[in-house]
């Protein structure tokens, strides 16, 4: 039954209900707005995530000022049609610039003469053995092919004598015993060369422990996981005072870059004892027991990277959480610069260093903000994003430079640059774009960080962005996708050491597992000069481990690029 709707009577009784009423929508429409922001930023979430799932992630740039004019609409069709046909371009256009002739220099496809070879030679087929005409034809030699072969890896066992002495004639003297070589494992039972493999496998191809079980399986020796383990156990103990002497090689240069990620720690079942020489173990304390208490399987921890600009080294830590007592002990008397995102802890850190520490902030997280809401406001993302690839241009140009030169420059065509971008974000152009819209908090971003932003400018040797740094959590990403997870904090404090060495090795184009069976083997040996093995060091020592071909690969891309932006320098004149 429905209730019948009773009215006032008098005016100002009505006037009251509309009144009321009218508050109730004004609510409710309010409420409307916000659940259309929301839905809004909702789906800008979930377009970026099925963005970085599923396209390439390309940031470049053309200033064309009719790319923000032509509109086909917005269905699902022309948006996919859209993007193939821009991928396709891009690719097409790179595949051109790649084969150009006389920019690269063709490869051999030769097989290489130093491989040992063996000769099959084939029966001769026996309707070729004789000639219609003259009888029996005899081989006067053959034409030879060359075929490559691939032989799995071959496992084998060397046999040490130790040799035993006694006096023949005088038993009671008993029997000496010649000293044991000292190994990795107590009794010597696996060579350094077994835990380069199981460290290279994991930290440098990124396959996990119980697929190394495989493939050690496949040559002949089934170890049990918990044996390889082992085996990486004590490698990383002895390679430890190595990553130490790295990570003071790092912290002595005058520019780090640093950047972090996450990996999942398991829980462990009750709270384990701690260094309490470890300035870190306070803060693992605290968060193991908050995550003990409601009984969480697993923290979200942090990998770190520091990378030194000016020592060809990378420095992993691992820590429980993302807070700023990480990088502050790592940086614990470092003085000069700090390149990183604007994570608040960096403030923190440069503040309370006194003036010793300098933070520069990277120009790329702040163009990246501005071209991921350029559809937001693109008259104004037109004219920033062209400022930014003027300023990358004068970088480009500079790569060859001194850091003095590099400097010069930068002061004399950068400036002005980035006294047109500050003049740009403080008038009244931009006074109309909402603070809360995407390219609105693009803006206040690039205000709140001006200064830090700016910093390259000052000094020749601060790189304009952080992106090396930022290649670097790419290798720890790969590792996270095979092994899943890290099982204790020893373990992500080894994880951290192995990956100093890995990664530092790859930075200076090594042959990783030469590098590290070498180190191990020098160590054992009761070698204490880890100068001479730092990997930029001993690299000089051991040309025959250096991988050519990255080298070459890795200047035949910076001079596609340079050409290319030569180009684009050229034709906007």
């Amino acid at each position: 039954m429905t209730k019948e709707l009773v009215l006032p009577n008098d005016l100002a009784a009505c006037h009251a209900m509309i009144a009321k009423q009218q508050r109730v929508i004004d609510l409710q429409t309010d409420r409307l707005e916000e659940q259309k922001i929301e839905i809004a930023k909702l789906e800008k979430e979930r377009d970026a995530a099925l963005q970085l799932a599923f396209r390439k992630k390309i940031e470049r740039y053309l200033a064309d000022p009719k790319q923000f004019v032509i509109d086909f609409g917005d269905s699902p069709e022309v948006v996919d049609a859209a993007a193939g046909i821009a991928d396709a371009a891009l690719e097409m256009v790179g595949g051109y610039e790649r084969r150009k002739p006389g920019t690269e220099k063709p490869r051999s496809e030769a097989i290489p003469a130093h491989l040992p070879r063996y000769e099959v030679k084939l029966p001769v087929p026996a309707d070729l053995k004789d000639c219609p005409t003259h009888g029996e034809r005899k081989v006067i030699g053959f034409d030879w092919q060359e075929t490559l072969e691939v032989v799995p890896p071959k496992l084998i066992v060397r046999r040490t004598g130790i040799p035993k002495l006694a006096c023949t004639d005088a038993p009671e003297c008993g029997v000496v015993e010649a000293d044991r070589p000292v190994g990795l494992i107590e009794g010597n039972k696996y060579d350094t060369s077994v835990a380069a493999e199981i460290v290279v496998d994991k930290y440098a191809y990124h396959i996990p422990i119980y697929r190394q079980q495989d493939l050690f399986a496949s040559c002949g020796w089934t170890p049990s996981r918990g044996t390889l383990l082992n085996i990486q156990k004590s490698a990383a103990e002895q390679l430890r005072p190595l990553v130490m002497h790295l990570r003071e090689v790092v912290r002595a240069g005058p520019v780090i870059g640093t950047d972090d990620t996450t990996v999942t720690l398991i829980t462990p079942q009750e709270m384990p004892d701690f260094d309490p020489s470890d300035p870190k173990s306070a803060r693992a304390r605290e968060v193991i027991a908050a995550a003990l208490e409601p009984r969480r399987a697993s923290v979200t921890a942090r990998m770190w990277a520091y990378r030194s600009v000016t020592a060809p080294i990378n420095l992993f830590d691992f820590t429980v959480s993302r807070h700023r007592d990480g990088p502050e002990i790592v940086l614990s008397g470092f003085e000069g610069t700090i390149l990183a995102d604007c994570y608040a802890g960096y403030e923190s850190i440069e503040l309370g260093s006194a003036g010793k520490i300098r933070r520069a902030a990277c120009v790329a997280h702040a163009r990246r903000k501005v071209f991921e809401s350029r559809n937001n406001h693109p008259s104004h993302a037109a004219l920033l994003l062209g400022l930014f690839q003027r300023l990358y241009d004068i970088e480009d140009r500079a790569k060859a430079f001194t850091p003095d030169d590099r400097r010069s420059l930068r002061q004399s065509e950068s400036l002005p640059i980035w006294d047109e971008i500050g003049a740009y974000l403080a008038s009244d152009a931009v006074a109309n774009v909402m603070p809360k819209e995407p390219f609105g908090q693009a803006i206040t971003y690039l205000r709140n960080n001006i200064e830090a932003l700016r910093a390259h400018l000052d000094d020749g040797l601060v790189p304009i962005d952080n992106n090396d740094t930022e290649h670097l959590m790419k290798q720890v990403a790969l590792g996270r996708k095979n092994w899943i997870f890290i099982g204790s904090i020893d373990a992500g404090n080894r994880a951290a050491d192995l990956m100093t060495l890995v990664s530092s090795a790859v930075r200076n184009d090594l042959d990783v597992f030469v590098y590290v069976k070498d180190v191990l083997d020098k160590i054992l040996g009761g070698s204490r000069d880890f100068e001479a093995m730092r990997p930029d060091v001993w690299k000089l020592a051991h040309p025959e481990a250096v991988r050519i071909y990255r080298q070459d690969e890795r200047r035949h891309r910076a001079e596609v690029k340079s050409a290319r932006r030569a180009k684009r320098r050229g034709s906007r004149r």
